[in-house]
């Protein structure tokens, strides 16, 4: 018998865990024909999350939980828990119903026929028109300059089959660009499309500088493109200053007595080149954290305990 593992990070989902199980077992329990384990990997909840994952632990044993020492941010606390399942295939979703559990029957088929990878595509949402508009900007501008064909409107949710979470352990990556990753590996990719459904309880756990870490993450991890466009510009700049400082020269040589410089241009100048070098002192330092993050090779989480493994 094959073994599905299914995977969700959760950090104060209180009010939406019980219909998140409720749901996800009741998939389950159209594929007998598998044997089923659900891990959930707390991320040091502050509400009564843990209370509802220790109860619904204790009365379902398919039900793993994983709690942290200390909330470990949104990017390495689910992936923690994606390498934490050694089932035949493991399945991600969110935990705040946005994923909904129902797809599951339709990955499943997927890699019964083959597919390495299943990936739920965000084609459509009910979120805000201006926040979706925005994201899709945004997966379309990484994937343009990206190295690799990199999934749009991918978050994760999906199937992934035991060999690619074989190959996302090897990797040891301790700060992962998850979508990134499974399009480096190369695995053909079924899509699945789906409309995100707006999350019905509690709050976002995404802020403007989560957001804004990820998307760094992505440009950092799959392109170099900004570090050429620094260098290129560098050297365009330099010309032009070159070529502004020697047409002042031959104008000041040629009317010494009647040219006056003035303070405008001299200032204009120095603001527009400052701030260049600002710009590109930014992302060179965001490449640099990168570096850094990765080589201090500090673990994904540290675990408080477990239930039910």
């Amino acid at each position: 018998m094959k073994k599905i593992s299914l995977v969700s990070g959760c950090y104060n989902e209180e009010e939406n865990l019980p219909e998140l199980l409720r749901r996800v077992w009741a998939v389950v329990e159209k594929f007998p024909q598998y044997e089923w384990e659900y891990i959930i990997i707390d991320n040091c909840s502050t509400d009564g999350t843990a209370q509802v994952l220790r109860q619904a632990a204790a009365a379902d044993k398919r039900l793993k939980v994983i709690f942290n020492t200390r909330n470990f941010g949104h990017i390495r606390s689910p992936y923690h828990g994606m390498l934490q399942a050694h089932g035949d295939a493991v399945i991600y979703l969110a935990s705040d119903l946005q994923d909904p559990p129902e797809y599951i029957e339709q990955f499943i088929p997927q890699w019964e026929a083959g597919w390495k990878v299943v990936a739920a595509i965000k084609n459509e949402s009910e979120e805000s028109p201006l926040f979706f508009a925005a994201r899709r900007l945004y997966y379309h501008l990484v994937a343009k300059l990206a190295d690799v064909d990199l999934l749009r409107n991918f978050t994760g949710f999906g199937l992934y089959d035991q060999q690619v979470i074989e190959l996302l352990r090897a990797s040891e990556d301790p700060y992962p660009y998850h979508r990134g990753q499974i399009s480096e590996f190369g695995f053909p990719i079924a899509r699945i499309p789906f409309v995100q459904a707006r999350r019905k309880r509690g709050f976002s756990k995404n802020n403007f500088y989560t957001l804004f870490d990820l998307a760094m993450l992505g440009f950092t991890n799959h392109t170099k493109v900004p570090l050429r466009l620094a260098s290129m510009v560098g050297f365009a700049m330099s010309l032009l200053c070159l070529g502004v400082s020697l047409v002042y020269l031959v104008y000041k040589l040629l009317n010494w007595d009647s040219f006056s410089l003035g303070t405008a241009p001299v200032v204009v100048g120095l603001f527009f080149i400052g701030s260049v070098q600002l710009f590109f002192i930014g992302v060179i330092g965001e490449y640099i954290g990168a570096i850094h993050t990765k080589v201090t090779k500090r673990p994904l989480v540290v675990e408080r305990e477990r239930l039910n493994f």
